[in-house]
């Protein structure tokens, strides 16, 4: 299966083992170039102070569900207290309230996946003046707004796999439209772009005819999906870079007239895609593991409460089950490598 040599054997079966969350995804994520975080280092903080914060982008997503409860599964592990709060709405500022709240109570660290880059950086800054740890996961904000962003995986590695896996799955050639999640989606849009890039070097008979935001809502991405197809009647794919969007898009496509002539691949989960890939509506899509991140994640804040790092690249610190992890440049960790999921494996996963 493509792109199976990003994985050994060794490392499925470490995916399989680690991967027991057993709630569907809905999802969206991101990437950020580096700056100065000179705002956390300079502050005092507590280096006893375990209280961790979790603001996903909005609470109710399944996504969320799942890499919080990866979060809240390691502050448990050692010792820490576990708290999950965020927005119904995932709009660029609806996060703000919730970090003035957090640096209120004087939390250990806040991790935040931000709903825009910019939107909360008074906010986010003003709590690291506090002494409040920032790590980021999932979706970034700007590089100087937090200690440290822990990324799913790199954005030219996303971008590649569904560039590869839509190309394989059309023929190498034809007309392919993306259905993203929100238009204000740093993650998305970095990847986006590194999808058009590598497209265009490697398949120049793929052309990218139009991108479409879904809003990481069902409803509104299954409505987007009818309307690239009526717009576009020669369109041979769809990439979906969201667990809403692509799970959204298969279940319009799979009782259409559309099925199995119009492609679909994306990021999205196991058990929210396992049906569309059995009956064929899908063939296949990618993802990593939510829960993996926010374990990650909550590891990472605990280092830097505790001074063990200070997000400078070279760093390292111990993540738990995860092993030891190194801080890259743009004081950014990296989870791993996007895995593959097609009918030959999908059902060895549950979450």
């Amino acid at each position: 299966m493509l792109f199976h040599t990003l994985r050994t054997a060794k490392a499925r079966a470490g995916a399989v083992a680690a991967i027991a969350v057993t709630v569907a995804l809905v999802a969206t994520g991101c990437a950020s170039s580096g700056g100065d975080t000179s705002a956390s280092s300079s502050a005092g903080g507590n280096s006893g102070n375990l209280a961790i914060t979790f603001l996903p982008k909005n609470l109710g997503n399944p996504y969320f569900d799942t890499s919080d409860k990866g979060g809240q599964k390691a502050v448990e592990s050692f010792g820490g207290t576990f708290q999950e709060v965020g927005p119904a709405t995932a709009s660029p500022d609806a996060q703000v309230s919730y970090i003035n709240t957090a640096t209120t109570q004087g939390v250990g660290a806040l991790v935040v996946s931000a709903n825009d880059p910019t939107a909360i950086c008074d906010a986010l800054n003003e709590a690291r003046s506090a002494g409040v740890k920032v790590v980021t996961f999932d979706s970034d904000t700007d590089a100087a707004c937090r200690d440290i962003f822990i990324n799913q995986a790199s954005a030219e590695g996303i971008a590649k796999v569904q560039v590869d896996l839509i190309a394989k799955q059309i023929g190498g050639s034809g007309e392919v439209a993306i259905l993203s999640a929100s238009a204000n989606a740093t993650n998305q849009n970095a990847w986006i772009e590194q999808m058009k890039t590598y497209a265009a070097s490697q398949y120049p008979g793929l052309t990218i005819v139009d991108t479409v935001y879904g809003n990481d809502d069902d409803q509104t991405s299954f409505d987007k999906t009818a309307a690239l197809l009526q717009s576009h009647p020669n369109l041979k794919g769809i990439i979906s870079p969201t667990t809403v969007g692509i799970a959204a898009a298969a279940r319009y496509l799979q009782t259409s007239e559309y099925k199995g002539k119009v492609a679909l691949t994306g990021l999205g989960t196991p058990n929210q895609m396992r049906d569309y890939v059995n009956d064929g509506t899908v063939t296949a899509f990618a993802l990593w593991n939510p829960a993996d991140l926010g374990y990650l994640a909550a590891f990472a804040a605990k280092a830097l409460i505790e001074g063990t790092i200070t997000g400078a690249e070279g760093d390292k610190f111990d993540a738990g089950d995860l092993g030891s992890y190194t801080v890259g440049a743009d004081n950014t960790v990296l989870l791993g490598d996007p895995y593959v999921f097609d009918k030959s494996n999908i059902a060895n996963f549950d979450f």
